[in-house]
């Protein structure tokens, strides 16, 4: 018995309507991958920017805390210096 062939489509204008639906479809497939592609970048950029600001913050309050270390340090040093220069000079005066 031979198969008879029916089309899949009623009408050349149904045929066309769907193949301008599958590239529509297609289309809006490759809109939307763009989209995403964007949305990835631009998420990339702004979490090196955030990781960007987050070390520089880091640098800025290590700097801070060695800076007041090194202030107090100064400051500790002429104090213990004053301290046995004037001991001394008692000592040597008499």
């Amino acid at each position: 018995m031979e198969r008879l062939r029916v089309p899949v489509v009623a009408s050349a204008s149904v045929a066309l309507r769907m193949r301008q639906s599958l590239t529509d479809l297609e289309r809006a497939f490759f809109e939307e991958a763009e989209a995403d592609r964007l949305r990835r970048e631009r998420l990339y950029r702004q979490a090196a920017a955030r990781s960007s600001k987050r070390r520089i913050q880091r640098s800025h309050k290590k700097g801070s805390v060695h800076f007041v270390v090194l202030v107090l340090v100064l400051l500790a040093t002429a104090a213990l210096v004053t301290v046995a220069m004037f001991r001394a000079l008692y000592i040597v005066m008499g």
